[in-house]
């Protein structure tokens, strides 16, 4: 996926083929806007507001407690990115915005959006330092209740609708096809929506999710929610030091981690895991995908790569990387899953 700057009439076009269009000072001037408009929308209750028939500017401003305005000019932005249409002094969300930004609708991303908003945008001032330094935040190690509790709602919007695929295309061994009683483990899976989605899919599979006690506690309530009784549990403890056991497992996941590990760690956690599988046994490695060296540009997973460079002082890895380390702990490299509604991302199989 590729975020473009597209012409409206001949005339633009000329200008972005001739060269005379500055699009760094639209990088610089007009995306952080954006950016920032969009997540204080979300916080403030724009999205809802309008939702709930607070369709003018006014309205919107009263409900939400905001200047006139400055609202009308919020509004005409979003109008601008396709959150609005407008119509005789009133405003509607659209289908796009309606799905993903209310509270209450079940694909929404509103938790990360809060979270980003409210954690990760004081992070970026950070940047420059690591560019500088190459250190990052760590924030693992930072994070206060409150902080945890916004991090377990993004990363449940941030799975909402890629859980729903993981469930779906997700590779997995034999014994779980056949409907057999079958263990997984879900390596920092915190609220458990892709353990949830296998196990409603495959009757005789059952998973423990290990994660840290202070993500356990916030993510609790979100995975009981999802009314799994003891079929998807969780069980403190740490990734990279705990013994994950022999031959246990028909199924292990770890997904949205390898990224907060080097790869030392990642190699180490793959030994462990290919210990811990049972032969025909599937791992996979559920990654945003940093793009080889001369392959086509892909924004997502360059995106992320910094970010989480930023963030955690790792990083993306490539697919060759993942696979290295799957094959290194004696395990046979399966098909890679890319995935249809979350470009950028991929499942990087390894059998046992």
């Amino acid at each position: 996926m590729q975020l473009t700057i597209s012409a409206d009439n001949p005339l633009e076009w000329v200008a972005l083929q001739a060269n005379l269009v500055p699009v760094p000072l639209l990088h610089a001037q007009i995306m952080p806007v954006i950016s920032k408009a969009v997540l204080e929308a979300a916080d403030k209750g724009v999205f809802d507001a309008v939702a709930e028939g607070h369709s003018t500017a006014a309205a919107v401003a009263q409900t939400c407690q905001l200047n006139p305005k400055a609202t009308r000019e919020l509004l005409g932005l979003l109008t601008a990115l396709g959150y609005f249409a407008y119509k005789n002094e009133t405003f509607a969300l659209t289908r796009m915005a309606r799905k993903w930004t209310l509270k209450h609708e079940p694909e929404s991303v509103y938790g990360m959006m809060l979270f980003n908003n409210r954690v990760v945008w004081p992070w970026l001032e950070k940047l420059g330092n690591y560019l500088q330094t190459g250190e990052g935040i760590h924030y693992h190690d930072h994070l206060n209740a409150e902080q945890w509790n916004y991090y377990q709602q993004a990363m449940v919007a941030a799975s909402g609708s890629e859980a729903k695929e993981f469930g779906r295309r997700a590779p997995v061994s034999r014994a779980m096809k056949n409907g057999q009683p079958t263990q997984m483990l879900d390596i920092g899976g915190s609220h458990g929506q892709h353990s949830v989605a296998l196990c409603k899919r495959y009757a005789g599979l059952s998973s423990k999710i290990l994660d840290l006690p202070a993500a356990i506690e916030q993510a609790a309530p979100l995975l009981a929610r999802l009314g799994m009784g003891d079929r998807v549990r969780h069980v403190p403890g740490n990734a990279l030091t705990d013994d994950f056991g022999e031959a246990q497992y028909d199924f292990v996941l770890m997904s949205s981690l390898a990224h907060h590990f080097t790869p030392e760690q990642n190699a180490d956690v793959a030994r462990r895991v290919a210990h811990a599988l049972k032969p025909g046994g599937i791992y996979i490695v559920n990654e945003f995908i940093r793009p080889e060296t001369g392959a086509t540009p892909e924004l997502v997973g360059s995106s992320t790569d910094l970010f989480y460079g930023l963030t955690s002082t790792a990083g993306n890895y490539s697919i060759s990387e993942i696979q290295a380390w799957q094959r290194d702990a004696g395990l046979r490299v399966g098909k890679v899953v890319t995935y249809r509604t979350l470009p950028g991302r991929a499942m990087v199989v390894g059998i046992k």
